[in-house]
């Protein structure tokens, strides 16, 4: 049995705020010897009944010695969780190590008024990862056959459940490591249960404005006018204790003395009253919170600490919280009309959700959306992102049947494996275009409490690119994407014919999208539009539907200077109506225009018929280059998550825990040769053979051993593959050769210094390429590729990736350097085993996923043949790893 981590220290890691199923919050965290009193408490209220199904017998009350039992416990060998809501115990869960060490078991307790809330589920998924980390694999349990509920708890975990009936109880048991099936289970419960704490807040029954004011032009006065204003159909109360009186409506003193419940606290009031105003929210149950308030993780670590315990209270209270400093929130669904934000009016309604962080960006984001004239959905402005993320957004959003595009502009991201798996689930059926921040993830934004990046440049735009995310650097760039897609269809390729009534112009547009990756079919210029309104719209509405009924033309794009007696929105209808009846999207660029009247900016048309236009042909044909290639990524099959044949992640988990035993704190341990191969072995990725040497004698019997002929290396990792410098010396052939090379190396590397040598196996010649993965502390495993030499050591032309890597992310990984045409047969070469090297891909990316011990592998060089790769050196070290951002089991980040 390995060393296992535990030393009876109270384990703060497994902590964790948690989304039930209704969309409440709670908190989980280790039982301690201080809550006798609450499991009392919990035990005597509960119905005689569920006493029975837990303890197969009644008790009215637990015992000194049984409270002693319960809540003392080791937190390795002896483990409980509770799940609590302002102090009280609604669940818990336990285990119990058996006399196999590899096996524990379960059993839980749910109180009688909080079941069905989807409690046992998250205390399983929570208990197995505590257990996992405690080197315990496997479950059991023995369960009533009438605890229907409880029975039910383990048979939808998505685990491998035995179960066998024996002597009036039926056993349980099955292996803790997560399943494809099991992970599947918990992301669709984390859905479920996100995108409806989101629904709450976004279509609330009734809204407080604590901090209404009468006073004309402050925030409370603005957000109650504009709830009002906009129509909301719930009820909406003003908070004032110095008011009787606000917006025509009585004001009450305190939200205590609403005579009913409350779903949405919308919080203006000066920092220092915001904590107060919390503890009444919770007290009177409200649901969820807008803090509208600033001064937090803004005002530098005194306000972080301030904003961490805000919204530990308020999740601890079954409230989530958008802000501090948001903007606000709006739904223009006609059943809800909110507009609970500084916007002065409701948005019109339409297909498109948007998510921001600071209120600076957010209203920079609804003015160019209002400006372009683009229905929303929902609009949320996170402010400081203390807890509702872009995430939670996406979750509903993914439900939502009025959002058909969504648009995210972030300044920082603080779960981006999650972000990645529910944005790749989101763009499937939606597509997700994000804004963010050069620097997201290098530095942080003021408010931001999330971790930072060492990944190399390009890893997270990398990440995005491989969850179907329609990546922009600016708000105008998101809003000429978003235009687009949220209410024209989908090209089905890059097939584009362009209309103009200049032949210049047409040609400049179809220059700009071949640059663009796209095919131009047709350039028509002969639709005449001088000839007046009866005669050239019917022209131009026959032409567009001919050319549209092209198999070749996906798109079009109606470039246009203007045309005396036409009007912008004339063109733009019959545009519009050519694009509907085609199910093809159409894209207008009026060039030429002066009359700042005129609107050619966004959404033009009329009756309902509008296209989305652009004054700038280039910024049109770029937007709808990236929907093109948004496009191809839906309709590509993405193939099953990579799981290679032969590893054994077990294994290797059980060697990592052997080589780490003497690692302490935040040190890296570099494996030597023989550990790095066996670790290797597991997943059946194998390295050359080399052996070093001190002597010439050594290295000849080493060489005869490997084999001849061999290839002479310094063990230095700047020289050890350059034959420029002198560090390499191939194809020797016998005893003699080697020692004459030997001398001659250690001549020409003494200006470096003393340097080891070693010899190795030859290998068949191939291109030189290069293999890294690293465990970043923001985007967590990192695999990168790049064809080894000048091509990374100075252009840096590497490809980097995000596991779990599906079959299309791994073909486009080692696809993904600029230098990758070497690859496929170059200047006469011919080209080399692909498979290969997507096999090795592969199986790299499934380890590192696996493993967040492996703090760092890198094969260089990888010679890959026209048959077959080779691995000529592994470097790998490894290190205590920290809890990565999106484990199997669902927490809430703050």
């Amino acid at each position: 049995m390995v060393d296992q981590p535990g030393d009876g220290e109270y384990p703060e890691h497994w902590e964790a705020d948690v989304v039930l199923r209704d969309g409440g919050t709670a908190h989980l965290r280790p039982i301690h010897p201080s809550d006798a009193d609450a499991v009392q408490a919990f035990h005597t209220g509960q119905s005689q009944n569920s006493i029975y199904m837990r303890f197969f017998a009644f008790k009215a009350r637990l015992s000194s010695k049984e409270l002693k039992r319960f809540t003392e416990v080791d937190y390795k060998d002896r483990v409980a969780l509770v799940i609590t809501f302002g102090g009280e115990i609604l669940g818990i869960g336990r285990y119990d190590r058996l006399d196999d060490p590899l096996e524990a078991e379960v059993a839980f307790n749910i109180a009688d008024a909080h079941q069905g809330r989807g409690i046992g589920s998250i205390l399983l998924e929570h208990l197995a990862a505590a257990a996992h980390e405690n080197g315990i694999r496997r479950f059991s349990a023995e369960v009533l056959p009438e605890n229907r509920k409880m029975l039910m708890v383990f048979a939808d975990a998505g685990y491998d459940v035995k179960r066998h009936f024996d002597d009036g109880v039926v056993s349980l048991e099955f292996n803790i490591d997560p399943t494809e099936k099991s992970r599947a289970v918990m992301e669709a419960r984390e859905h479920r249960a996100e995108a409806r704490s989101v629904r709450d807040l976004l279509a609330p029954t009734s809204i407080a404005v604590i901090g209404a004011s009468r006073k004309w032009g402050t925030v409370g006065y603005q957000l109650l006018e504009h709830i009002i204003e906009g129509g909301f159909s719930g009820q909406v109360y003003a908070i004032n204790p110095e008011a009787l009186e606000l917006a025509g409506m009585l004001s009450f003193g305190r939200i205590s003395e609403i005579p009913e419940p409350v779903g949405l606290a919308v919080i203006a009031v000066p920092y220092e009253e915001v904590d107060t105003v919390v503890d009444q929210c919770a007290a009177a149950g409200v649901k969820g919170l807008v803090i509208a308030s600033a001064g937090f993780a803004d005002d530098g670590e005194r306000g972080l600490t301030r904003q961490r315990n805000l919204v530990r209270k308020a999740r601890a209270n079954g409230m989530r919280v958008i802000g501090p400093a948001s903007l606000g929130i709006v739904n223009t669904h006609p059943d809800v009309k909110l507009n609970a934000s500084m916007a002065p009016s409701l948005p019109r309604r339409g297909g498109l959700g948007l998510f921001s962080q600071s209120a600076a960006i957010g209203v920079s984001l609804y003015a160019a959306s209002h400006r372009r004239r683009l229905g929303l959905s929902t609009f949320l402005s996170a402010g400081n992102r203390a807890d509702v993320s872009g995430n939670d957004m996406m979750q509903f959003w993914e439900d939502d049947a009025d959002t058909a595009a969504v648009g995210l502009y972030l300044e920082s991201i603080g779960n981006p494996r999650k972000f990645s798996r529910i944005a790749r689930r989101l763009a499937r059926t939606k597509p997700v275009v994000v804004a963010k921040s050069e620097t997201m993830g290098l530095r942080l934004p003021p408010g931001h409490a999330v971790r930072t990046t060492q990944a190399p440049a390009g890893a997270l735009d990398a990440m995005m690119r491989q969850a179907g995310v329609i990546r922009v650097e600016t708000i105008e760039q998101l809003m000429d994407v978003t235009q687009i897609v949220s209410g024209q269809p989908l090209p089905a390729g890059p097939g584009l014919a362009i209309f103009s009534n200049s032949l210049a112009l047409g040609k400049v547009v179809a220059d700009s999208a071949e640059a663009h990756g796209l095919t131009v079919d047709n350039i028509i210029t002969d639709v005449d539009l001088d000839a007046g309104m009866s005669l050239a719209l019917p022209a131009l509405r026959q032409s567009l539907q001919d050319t549209l009924a092209s198999d070749a033309v996906n798109a079009v794009v109606a470039a246009l200077l203007p045309v005396r007696g036409l009007t912008v929105d004339h063109i733009a209808e019959v545009l519009a109506e050519c694009s509907a009846a085609a199910g093809k999207p159409v894209v207008a660029a009026f060039a030429g225009i002066l009359d700042p009247s005129i609107y050619v900016e966004g959404m033009v048309g009329g009756d309902g018929r509008t296209v989305p236009c652009f004054s700038n042909a280039g910024a049109a044909v770029a937007a709808l280059a990236a929907v093109v290639r948004y496009a191809e990524w839906a309709a590509r099959d993405p193939g099953h998550f990579v799981r290679p044949d032969g590893c054994d992640p077990e294994g290797a988990r059980i060697l990592l825990d052997q080589l780490l035993h003497d690692v302490h704190g935040e040190q890296l341990k570099t494996l030597e040769p023989a550990s790095a191969a066996e670790l290797l072995a597991h997943y059946g990725i194998a390295v050359l053979p080399s052996a070093g040497f001190d002597s010439e004698d050594e290295a000849v019997a080493a060489a005869g051993r490997l084999g001849w002929p061999v290839a002479l290396k310094t063990t230095d990792p700047a020289l050890r593959h350059r034959i420029d410098l002198g560090g390499v010396r191939l194809d020797i052939e016998d005893p003699e050769s080697l020692r004459r090379n030997i001398v001659q190396m250690r001549r020409s590397l003494a200006p470096y210094g003393s340097r080891a040598l070693e010899v190795q196996s030859m290998a068949p010649v191939g291109q030189a390429c290069t293999f890294r993965a690293i465990e970043d502390p923001l985007l967590g495993p990192v695999v990168s590729f790049g064809l080894a030499g000048d091509a990374v050591n100075l252009l840096d032309d590497w490809a980097h990736r995000v596991p779990p890597l599906s079959a299309a992310d791994v073909k486009d990984f080692i696809r993904g350097p600029r230098a990758a045409r070497k690859l496929f047969g170059y200047q006469g070469l011919p080209a080399v085993d692909i498979d290969a090297l997507e096999e090795v891909a592969g199986r790299l990316a499934w380890m590192k996923d696996n493993h967040p011990e492996i703090a760092l592998v890198e094969f260089n060089p990888v010679l890959c043949g026209t048959q077959g790769v080779s691995i000529l050196a592994a470097d790998i070290r490894i290190g205590n790893a920290a809890q990565r951002t999106d484990s199997a089991r669902r927490a809430m980040l703050g």
